[in-house]
């Protein structure tokens, strides 16, 4: 289409030319006294025609002239570009490859043919430059040449790159975070984090980074809200992100140095993870051994009783879903409560009691039971739970105390041959 309206365009002017020049009498006098120039008037028209295309043919001669030390500089610079470009290449395509000595060898040329080209001369060129820098930092972290890498990181660090290319410079950033932590800096790690800018810190990568740093430097709670804010944003897959949190929460509990900082940590899990059966046994099993452990001014009644209440509040939500935990955690949960049956009130023995009556055949309930019948004095009960829970139970722990209960039982009663069998029973098991 294009084609034809040239075509009618260059008819219209023939055309054109036709009606001026084809009969056209006209002429053109000039005086230049005392000559006198008598020309037609189409000559006059094709002199002052070529004469302009002669004068813009020469005046674009002379521009080109002019121009060509600038276009020489020009293909200079971007022959110089492409081989930096190149190099770079090179160097990330070594590096994906694992040949780091080939990748530092091209990213170093690229560093070299930049130093060459002044600043601003590319669009951008400190960018390159950066790039280069931080390719061969990485390549020194591959081969753990500290001090090479530690010097480009510092050039790709300059506050000249860093204002023509702030992405890349948070980029850098990261990758000296990263490898702080694969060298167990925790101090250098935290420092580069935090130059990062506010949104760059909330990035996934850079929580995975202070989740490390937060493991690294055993701050359990850190790394437990850090793990939170990376499930939140999908980071994880549902079953990593549970594992993770779980893992992080069970070591923040365990950290605990007395009842007050577990109940600080308890309370600062959140609703979902406080049903959790691995937490809650974790924080029982913790706040049982603080209170044994804790001699403080004669008040060790005090500790253990609150340590008993704080243990039944906790593990209270695992009694409906009791039948679903595993044998393993049925058994934590006995011995988590066994220490605090002398403080169980009558409310307390009546939901065990309810719940052995609904479960007779689990030995754990029945061990359970037993012994806070026993120490409520409850002989009768106390030695038909225990003596069905000695046929039953596996756990050798467990069996030991059971059959230790019956021999107290028996000679409670006065019969020396059935407490003495018992002790058997229970040397036996040692």
């Amino acid at each position: 289409m294009r084609s034809v309206f040239w075509l009618l365009g260059l008819a219209a002017l023939a055309v054109a030319l036709a009606l001026l020049v084809g009969r056209n009498e006209a002429s053109l006098t000039l005086f230049w006294s005392p000559y006198r120039f008598d020309v037609s008037f189409n000559f006059a028209v094709f002199c002052l025609i070529v004469g302009f295309v002669l004068l813009y043919v020469a005046l674009r001669a002379f521009a080109m002239l002019r121009d060509l030390p600038a276009q020489a500089q020009r293909w200079r610079s971007q022959q110089i570009e492409r081989v930096v470009v190149g190099h770079v290449l090179d160097a990330l395509s070594h590096q994906l490859a694992g040949r780091f000595v080939r990748a530092q060898s091209a990213a170093q040329q690229a560093v070299d043919q930049l130093r060459t080209v002044p600043s601003g001369q590319w669009p951008r060129r400190d960018q390159m430059q950066l790039l280069a820098h931080l390719l061969v930092a990485e390549s020194a972290q591959s081969l753990q040449n500290r001090d090479r890498r530690d010097e480009n990181l510092q050039a790709a660090l300059s506050p000249r790159l860093a204002r023509s290319a702030p992405d890349a410079r948070e980029g850098a950033l990261l990758r000296a975070v990263r490898w702080a932590v694969e060298d167990r800096d925790g101090d250098a790690a935290r420092s580069r984090l935090a130059e990062l800018p506010q949104g760059a810190g909330r990035r996934i990568v850079a929580l995975r980074l202070k989740l490390r740093i937060a493991r690294l430097g055993g701050a359990s709670g850190e790394a437990l809200e850090t793990a939170r804010l990376l499930a939140k944003h999908r980071a994880f897959s549902p079953e990593a992100s549970r594992s993770i949190v779980r893992g992080l929460a069970l070591d923040a509990l365990n950290e605990a140095h007395d009842l007050a900082q577990l109940d600080a940590v308890w309370n600062d899990l959140d609703a979902d993870e406080r049903t959790m059966p691995e937490l809650a046994l974790a924080a029982a099993r913790r706040a049982n051994l603080l209170a044994e452990g804790e001699r403080i001014d004669g008040n060790q009644e005090t500790d253990r009783l609150a340590a008993a209440q704080r243990v039944r509040a906790w593990l209270d939500p695992l009694w409906p879903i009791f039948d679903t935990l595993n044998p393993a955690q049925q058994r934590h949960l006995v011995l988590a409560l066994e220490p605090g049956l002398d403080q169980l009130d009558a409310a307390g023995l009546a939901q065990l009691e309810q719940l052995q009556r609904q479960m007779p055949q689990n030995p754990n309930l029945q061990y359970l039971a037993g012994q806070a019948c026993l120490r409520r004095q409850l002989w009768g009960k106390a030695a038909q739970m225990l003596g069905q829970a000695s046929h039953s139970l596996r756990d050798p722990g467990l069996l030991r105390r059971a059959w230790r209960g019956l021999a107290e039982l028996a000679e409670e009663r006065g019969d020396a041959a059935a407490a003495q069998a018992a002790w058997k029973h229970a040397a036996l098991l040692d």
